[in-house]
């Protein structure tokens, strides 16, 4: 195993096209508070297992 070099390597140049261009772009959306549920209410719980099963069942 080698140890580090004392002579510093050089800074190089990188190839052209191969640097990126970065450009901003805005993701929003104004979301419609009366349509959706309201987020200061609790989730409803989770069906049970046995209930989750019987759903299945009754799918097929």
């Amino acid at each position: 195993m080698t140890g580090p070099s004392s002579t510093p390597r050089g800074e190089h140049t990188p190839r052209p096209g191969t640097t990126w261009d970065t450009q901003l772009v805005r993701n929003e959306r104004v979301v419609d508070e009366t349509s959706g549920p309201d987020m200061n209410q609790p989730l409803p719980p989770r069906p049970n297992r046995a209930t989750r099963r019987a759903a299945r069942r009754r799918k097929r």
